[in-house]
């Protein structure tokens, strides 16, 4: 019998509604339930041919757990050892190579010097920064957010020099993006599954939390085929098998906005029932997918086009 587990933290809703609906489908030899840990002994199985990965992000305990039970062949969902690594600034930096459309975007230093450091530890860095160049090639307004993390935290419209500076004096030691506002006509939230699965869904940021799926925007068949090719193509590149892709179009071109979120909000009472519906369904089968391929023993781990090409030593891009 192969065991499909689920990770998770305070939600409840999407993580109940999948293990339900796994074990609603009856697929021979296969069966779904939450996660449980009473151990972790290095090299040893966990028991689980799938895990999907809702809350490590948070937790280091659970992370080294996944990358444990990942040596041992479990099919993690997300890659442990690739979410561990990625960031921000670097998804923008490969976005730009992969031909899709990103804001400008720079990342700044710290405002406050890490702990155990002192300004010898920043010999490298040219002081002060090349500010006129940087803003010239942001604009203003812009946004301000920090390179690594998500949930909206820590994130600033500055409209000014001297509101930038302001407010990078509140940021203490994270290290922030700038990034060129896009002020956007249509504006949608993107989930894709396994690499392949797209449900495109049309969001307004702007309004409060709880509403922020109530929006009518209606993209062309053309315009909706040319975003499920940018989700698809940047999970590829990146590996993940479980993530949201947010897009803003401005002038009829879809800008990737945020595209790191590998424990994307799921909850029936943010996205809203038939979208709930949606992601619980495709999970579900997804999930037995990758239980009917997992092989004990082996690596059975998703890795981006990046990370394989670069082993590989192919031209990247």
């Amino acid at each position: 019998m192969k065991k499909i587990g689920i990770l998770f933290g305070k939600e409840r809703s999407f993580p109940e509604a999948f293990v339900n609906r796994v074990n609603e489908k009856k697929v021979a030899g296969i069966i779904a339930e939450p996660v449980k840990i009473d151990k972790v002994m290095q090299g040893e199985n966990c028991g689980y041919a799938v895990i999907i990965d809702r809350i490590s992000q948070d937790i280091p305990f659970y992370r080294a757990f996944l990358k444990n039970a990942a040596i041992c062949g479990t099919a993690v969902i997300n890659n442990p050892f690739w979410w561990s690594a990625d960031e921000k600034f670097f998804n923008n930096a490969l976005a730009t190579k992969i031909n899709v459309p990103v804001p400008k975007t720079v990342i700044l230093p710290s405002n406050k010097m890490p702990d155990d450091t002192s300004d010898q530890s920043f010999s490298n860095l040219t002081y002060p920064l090349d500010w006129e160049a940087i803003f010239n090639y942001i604009g203003f307004p812009a946004y301000m957010k920090p390179h690594a993390g998500g949930g909206w935290k820590s994130v600033y419209k500055v409209s000014n020099v001297d509101d930038f500076f302001t407010k990078h004096g509140e940021t203490g030691q994270l290290v922030m993006m700038l990034q060129e506002e896009i002020v956007f006509e249509e504006y949608y939230r993107c989930y894709c599954i396994g690499g392949k699965y797209v449900r495109i869904m049309p969001y307004e940021p702007r309004n409060p939390h709880h509403l922020r799926y109530v929006a009518d925007f209606k993209p062309t068949e053309e315009r909706y085929n040319l975003m499920s090719d940018i989700v698809i193509r940047i999970c590829k590149y990146l590996g993940y098998d479980f993530n949201t892709v947010e897009l803003a179009v401005r002038n009829g071109v879809p800008y990737a906005i945020d595209f790191g979120n590998p424990a994307p909000d799921a909850e029936v009472t943010s996205v809203g029932q038939e979208n709930f519906d949606w992601v619980v369904e495709t999970a579900a089968t997804y999930a037995i997918e990758r239980a009917q391929q997992q092989e004990d023993g082996k690596d059975n781990l998703t890795w981006g086009e990046f990370v394989k090409k670069g082993i590989s030593r192919e031209k990247l891009f």
